[in-house]
């Protein structure tokens, strides 16, 4: 999946345009950004409803390319300024974190853990 995809899918609109074309094969969803940082790896895509700018410098420490601001809530413009410094794409989509989560996984992207 593309982060286009992701725009589409999530039906996004684009705060920063890092890169559209990009791969992503995996997600995390989480508000909490030390669970993030405990329990995830090899994640592309993050998905998450704190609006502060510790959500870009997370994503930027765990090599994130993509971050969906999720609930429809209005982000900060500094979260956004700060993205665009760290060349992360930043999305906001309409959907409760649940139902993005769920959109993406039955549009084929995985989680990255799965139970085997």
């Amino acid at each position: 999946m593309k982060v286009k995809d992701i725009v589409e899918i999530l039906k996004c609109q684009v705060l920063n345009e890092a890169n559209m074309e990009e791969e992503v094969k995996t997600a995390c969803g989480s508000d909490m950004m030390s669970d993030v940082l405990a329990f995830v790896k090899d994640q592309s895509v993050l998905l998450t409803g704190l609006m502060n700018p510790q959500v870009v410098r997370t994503a930027e420490m765990m090599d994130m390319h993509c971050i969906v601001f999720v609930r429809g809530k209005k982000i900060d413009p500094n979260v956004v300024a700060l993205a665009r410094q760290k060349e992360i794409t930043v999305l906001a989509s309409p959907y409760r974190m649940f139902t993005a989560c769920g959109l993406l996984y039955s549009n084929g992207l995985r989680g990255g853990c799965e139970i085997q």
